[in-house]
């Protein structure tokens, strides 16, 4: 925060909401990364299987559907276009006959590798504005918050937020606030 910033006695307060300072970092990344990843089957998602695919040991599909946070069935399509372009393949876990592991093709390996120095390039550029210890420490942070919220049960605990934060009055208030909605 700049000298001016800090003793504006009237910040505007978008510049300080959070949710618009992720939007429009995110809306950023997104755009620059659809260049990099978006002639992948699923375009940003054909990428995260992909990343999910390349890790050790090998997991089955339910297990990819978990850690990305997408649906079974909306997997199966794109782990099918994937396969189709020779970029995955589906191999019998040899733990349990029914299930599937996905693993790297030669040209999976490829295809990623390419994507994710793309991806480097574009959060570099997304990132230049700080300088690279900051930016570092950016990454470090965000990584804990973003673990921290993966943990989360979206549908209960972040509406639980939401909702004791309209319940009890900003710090530094009065005992007004507004009941909360249900």
């Amino acid at each position: 925060m700049t000298g001016a910033q800090a003793s504006d006695p009237h910040p505007d307060p978008i510049n300080e909401d959070l949710g618009w300072m992720l939007g429009v970092v995110f809306r950023a990344y997104v755009r620059a990364a659809d260049h990099a990843v978006g002639d992948l089957p699923g375009g940003p998602r054909g990428y995260q299987v992909l990343t999910a695919a390349d890790r050790q040991p090998a997991r089955n599909q339910g297990a990819i559907a978990e850690e990305l946070g997408i649906d079974r069935t909306v997997l199966t399509y794109l782990i099918d276009d994937l396969e189709r372009d020779g970029l995955v393949v589906r191999r019998p876990d040899p733990a349990d006959r029914r299930s599937r592991l996905v693993t790297l093709t030669e040209a999976g390996h490829e295809a990623a590798r390419r994507r994710r120095e793309a991806l480097r390039t574009v959060e570099s550029h997304l990132l230049r504005a700080l300088p690279p210890e900051e930016a570092v420490t950016l990454r470090a942070l965000l990584q804990r918050v973003a673990c921290a919220a993966q943990a989360l049960d979206p549908l209960t605990d972040l509406c639980q937020v939401v909702e004791e934060a309209v319940e009890r009055p900003p710090a530094g208030r009065g005992g007004r606030h507004r009941p909360a909605r249900t």
